[in-house]
């Protein structure tokens, strides 16, 4: 049968308010046309990002983005792909050069993104949004790094408090990464990887 988002985002129990109404609008963006699965969809579309952390919990590897100009988490576009889980461990690959595993296969984070309209390749993309489904990855801290040269200029393993410190992205900083170091560390504390 495979991934079934809709059941991933059901059964998901949201942390707080944001994400209890943004799973309300990707649940309702489900049906949307065109499919929320591909870029056809310029309104909206569904991606998905890791927090990559190293073993004990002590460290999170982030790419410097080359459109926002800005430490940032791994992610990409779903492109077609349900399974965004698998998305997800291919974008944190396709970016960091690490071998980032799911330290669950349940969704760790929801967040409705806005992108400014910006040229890539040549070509003008309009405003839009993420329908963004996170996952918690985990990766040898001393496994070789490697940027995406059209993608990112560098990759970095920082502490948590040096993550939220490196990005310049305010919005990110204070709704997204904050919550996600906060996740992770109460992920840690529960031991069984369940969430309080």
């Amino acid at each position: 049968m495979g991934y079934d988002v809709s059941a991933a985002l059901k059964a998901y129990t949201p942390w707080n308010e944001q994400e209890a109404r943004d799973r309300d609008i990707m649940l309702a963006a489900l049906d949307a046309r065109p499919d929320p699965f591909t870029r056809e969809n310029e309104v909206m579309h569904f991606s998905a990002s890791s927090w990559i952390v190293n073993r004990d919990f002590t460290k999170v590897l982030m790419a410097y983005h080359n459109i926002y100009q800005a430490w940032a988490w791994t992610g990409g576009h779903a492109d077609g792909e349900r399974d965004l889980l698998a998305v997800a461990v291919r974008e944190a690959r396709e970016e960091t050069g690490v071998h980032a595993v799911p330290m669950t296969g349940e969704i760790f984070s929801l967040e409705i993104l806005t992108v400014d309209g910006h040229e890539k390749r040549g070509r003008y993309v309009p405003s839009h949004l993420h329908l963004n489904v996170t996952y918690l990855l985990a990766a040898d801290e001393n496994e070789a790094l490697r940027s995406k040269a059209d993608e990112n200029a560098a990759v970095r393993w920082f502490t948590p408090d040096e993550a939220l410190n490196s990005s310049v992205e305010k919005w990110m900083v204070q709704r997204v990464y904050s919550k996600l170091n906060q996740k992770a560390g109460e992920w840690k504390a529960a031991g069984s990887g369940q969430k309080k």
